[in-house]
This record gives structure tokens, C-alpha cells and sequence, in this order.
């Protein structure tokens, strides 16, 4: 099956970049190629992809506008969104999760990883890169009041969904939590979308948030002499 990406960023030399690494790859095609927001929805809609690769800053509606619209596009519930910028700050990270972007990566992403990660989202894995998950946590959403109301949320949650949450947030994918469960992936992709269904989130990386919030899975702070 090729995953079909829809690229929108303003700087058409590094989109020209991206659609020639896109394009080498056996299982992708560029179906698309947005300036702005406005029109990465508009071919989002019209095209129909399966990851929109997104930058947050551009003229008119930027990513942030564009993600949350396309997101609650019913029609396009089966499109997913990674988040690709420069600017990995923490209000950037949370408002992209809230507006259902299943990914988050920095512009110095390394052509493999790309790839990778546009495969993840497609198959509705969550993505974070690390700098983003450290300061998406320890930043902006662990505030009190959200470990609360994060906690109280995952009380719905039967101790195998609870599991099941955990490693999701470490980053496993379901054939990584399946080998640790014993189970089949297709038996833990259930266990997932029931959770998300019973907490409320529209993807894994808003699942990833709560896991996170609740206190769940904890972010290790970075130490002494080592770099992010």
C-alpha cells in the first residue's frame, strides 16, 4: 500500500527537498503541495491523504489553524497530521496535539527518520521526538490542575488498558507492546482505541499526553553534561 503525503510549508526549497526524499520511497507518493494553511486544507480535502506533513508558521491560516480544521473534518478522519518545524517550543507542541496532529518533529529531522515517522503516523502510531515530549511535559501540561483531571480521566481504564496506555507513551509501537504482552498487535490496537475512546482523545499522542499528565509514565529530567 503507498502512503499518500500531503506536504504544506511555505519554503519551497525545503518542500522541493522533502517531496524528492518522499518520492524516492517505495511506499510514498506526493500527492500534494501546499504554500499555507488555506490551502493545505483545501488539498487535503481534494486529495484525500493519508499524512499531512505540516509547518507551523505560514502566511494566512498557519499549520495550527490547518491542522485543527482538517482534524475535525469528518471526512477526513482517516488523514493524519505530523507536525514538522523549527520551532519546537512548548506552546507549539501542546496547541498541535490539542488540534489532533498525531506527530511532532524539528526541521533537523534526518532523512531516515522522516520516512520512518511519516510510516508511524500512517499506521496511527503517536510520535513525539524527545525534546518535544521533555518540554511538552515539563513545560506547559504538568501543571497541577492536569495531573488531576488526567488522573481522574485514566480511572476509567481497566488495568490491562492502563498497561497497555503505559507503553504507548514510552513510545512502543503495537508490535513492540504485542511481544511484551504476549498478544496479537491486532489485540492491542483494540486495547488502544478503546482507551481512547473511553478518555476522550481523538489520537495516540493525545492518549500520550493523559499517560503523562495522569502520572502514569514519567519524563526522566535530562542529566548534568549530557545534551537534549
Amino acid at each position: 500500500m503507498t502512503i499518500r503525503v500531503l506536504l504544506a510549508d511555505d519554503q519551497a526549497l525545503l518542500a522541493g527537498t522533502f517531496r524528492l526524499l518522499i518520492d524516492s520511497a517505495e511506499d510514498m507518493e506526493v500527492v500534494g503541495m501546499a504554500g499555507n494553511g488555506r490551502e493545505a486544507v483545501d488539498l487535503a480535502r481534494a486529495t484525500g491523504p493519508d499524512v499531512v506533513v505540516m509547518d507551523i508558521r505560514m502566511p494566512g491560516m498557519d499549520g495550527l489553524a490547518a491542522t485543527q480544521e482538517i482534524c475535525a473534518d469528518p471526512a477526513l478522519h482517516e488523514t493524519h497530521v505530523l507536525i514538522l518545524t523549527t520551532f519546537e517550543l512548548d506552546e507549539y507542541v501542546a496547541q498541535a496535539l490539542r488540534a489532533g496532529a498525531s506527530g511532532f518533529l524539528g526541521k533537523d529531522v534526518g532523512p531516515e527518520e522522516l520516512l520512518r515517522s511519516i510510516r508511524a503516523v500512517a499506521a496511527g502510531e503517536a510520535l513525539l521526538s524527545p525534546t518535544a515530549t521533555r518540554t511538552l511535559i515539563s513545560r506547559y501540561l504538568a501543571r497541577p490542575e492536569s495531573r488531576v483531571s488526567a488522573a481522574e480521566s485514566l480511572e476509567v481504564l481497566t488495568a490491562r488498558e492502563r498497561e497497555v496506555v503505559a507503553m504507548v507513551a514510552e513510545g512502543l509501537s503495537n508490535e513492540e507492546i504485542a511481544e511484551r504482552m504476549y498478544v496479537s498487535p491486532l489485540t492491542v490496537r483494540t486495547h488502544v482505541q478503546r482507551a481512547m475512546s473511553k478518555v476522550g482523545v481523538q489520537n495516540r499522542a493525545q492518549l500520550v499526553v493523559i499517560a503523562f499528565q495522569s502520572g502514569l509514565v514519567r519524563v526522566e529530567p535530562p542529566r548534568r553534561g549530557t545534551s537534549n
